[in-house]
């Protein structure tokens, strides 16, 4: 295998705190992503040692700089249903029948309680996405 494109030694952990430092981390992370196939076991494990901690500091960041949305909880719905193979009328017992399915689907009717841990329950839809719903 080749060497890293990158000196190990010369890189140094420190907090992300500015779009440039994650952009710099970015770089450091894409130049040790092979560092799992260095034949020498100990700039293996060092290489590695350095790309989860830096790999750590820069999910942090990103999730503070760029957080995730929530996702819509009657997409969340369709999509699990979808992902399924299931129809309005497989999954009409969790909504209390197909009129409910349908008007839920169709945001005319909120998720009730019994709803969301019906749906949850046999969907595998988190309740904190459903709860947003209600």
């Amino acid at each position: 295998m080749k060497a890293l494109a990158i000196n190990i030694d010369e890189i140094t952990i420190k907090p992300i705190t500015s779009q440039a430092d994650f952009e710099e981390a970015g770089k450091v992370i894409e130049a040790l992503m092979d560092a799992d196939l260095l034949e020498n076991e100990t700039e293996r494990k060092k290489a590695l040692d350095i790309l989860e901690a830096i790999t750590v500091l820069a999910i942090d960041y990103e999730k503070k700089h760029y957080p995730m949305p929530k996702p819509d909880p009657i997409e969340a719905i369709k999509e699990r249903m979808e992902q399924l193979h299931l129809s309005r009328k497989d999954v009409a017992p969790y909504f209390g029948g197909e009129n409910r399915v349908s008007e839920v689907l169709n945001k005319k009717r909120s998720l009730t309680i019994k709803m969301i841990r019906e749906i949850s329950k046999n969907l595998g839809i988190p309740a904190e996405t459903l709860l947003a719903a209600s």
